[in-house]
C-alpha cells in the first residue's frame, strides 16, 4: 500500500473515563454539576464586571473575556461527554471530531492569550504604574496542515482531546510563546518587587498577582502534565486532563473574586 492520507475514516470512538456501567450515573452527575457551576460562575463574573463602572478597567476587561472563553472552552467538550454517557453512544463523526478539536484549540488559545495579556497588565501596573496602558492588537493565526492518519481510530478520552488526536494524526505542534510571555512578565515583576524597600509594599504588590498566578499555575501545570505525559491515556493523565479542561474554568471565578478586594 502506498503511503498517504487515509481520509476514509468516518468516525472516532471516545472511550471515556471509565468503562464501568455502574460509574456512568456518578460521572454524569459530577460533570453536569461542574459544568453548571462553571457556566453560572463565569456568567456572574461577566455580569458583575459589566454592571459596575468601577470595574471598567483593562484588568477586569480581560477577566470578563477570560470568563467568556472559559465558558466556551468547557462547552466544547462537556456537553458531548454528557450526551455520550446518557445515550451510551461513544462514536463521534470525523467532522464532529475535527470541529471539536478546532474550537478546543481556538478557546484554549484564547485562554493562553488572555492569561499572557493579564500577566503583562500586572507587569505594567507594578513596574510602570504611571504609564498609560498600551493597546493590545496581537493577531493569532492557525495553520492547517495536511494530516496523515494512523490505523487506530479509538481515542481513550471523553472528547477529541488534542494530544490524543495528534497521536492519531502523527503531526502536531506545541505553542510556547504565551507561556514564555508570562514567564518574562513575572520575572520582571519579581525583580521589581524585590527592589521595594518596605515589607508592606512588597506584600501589596505581590497580592495583586496572586489570583492570576494561581490560575496560570493550575492551567499550565495540568496542561503540561497531559501533553508531556508518556502515557496520556493513563488514569493520572486523565485526571490532569479533567483538571485543566473542567476544574480550572470552574475554579476561575472563585479564585479571581479575590481581585475585587485587592
Amino acid at each position: 500500500m502506498e503511503p498517504g492520507n487515509q481520509t476514509s475514516v468516518l468516525e472516532f470512538l471516545l472511550l471515556g473515563l471509565s468503562q464501568d456501567s455502574e460509574q456512568q450515573p456518578i460521572l454524569f452527575g459530577l460533570f453536569l454539576s461542574m459544568f453548571v457551576v462553571t457556566v453560572f460562575g463565569n456568567l456572574l463574573i461577566i455580569l458583575a464586571i459589566s454592571s459596575d463602572p468601577h470595574l471598567h478597567t483593562p484588568m477586569y476587561f480581560f477577566l470578563s473575556n477570560l470568563s467568556l472563553a472559559d465558558i466556551c472552552f468547557t462547552s466544547t467538550t462537556i456537553p458531548k461527554m454528557l450526551v455520550n454517557i446518557q445515550t451510551q453512544r461513544k462514536a463521534i463523526s470525523y467532522a464532529g471530531c475535527i470541529t471539536q478539536v478546532y474550537f478546543f484549540m481556538v478557546f484554549g488559545g484564547m485562554d493562553t492569550f488572555l492569561l499572557t495579556v493579564m500577566a503583562y497588565d500586572r507587569f505594567v501596573a507594578i513596574c510602570h504604574p504611571c504609564t498609560t496602558p498600551l493597546s493590545y492588537s496581537l493577531i493569532q493565526s492557525l495553520l492547517m496542515l495536511r494530516l496523515s492518519f494512523c490505523s487506530n481510530w479509538a481515542i481513550p478520552h471523553f472528547h477529541c482531546e488534542l494530544s490524543q488526536a495528534l497521536m492519531l494524526l502523527v503531526t502536531g505542534f506545541l505553542g510556547i510563546v504565551p507561556f514564555s510571555g508570562i514567564l518574562c512578565s513575572y520575572t520582571r515583576i519579581v525583580s521589581s518587587i524585590l527592589r521595594i524597600s518596605s515589607a508592606h509594599g512588597k506584600y501589596k504588590a505581590f497580592s495583586t498577582c496572586v489570583s492570576h498566578l494561581s490560575v496560570v499555575s493550575l492551567f499550565y501545570g495540568t496542561g503540561l502534565g497531559v501533553y508531556l505525559s508518556s502515557e496520556p491515556s493513563s488514569w493520572r493523565g486523565m485526571v490532569a486532563l479533567v483538571m485543566y479542561t473542567v476544574v480550572t474554568p470552574m475554579l476561575n471565578p472563585f479564585i479571581y473574586i479575590q481581585t475585587h478586594h485587592c
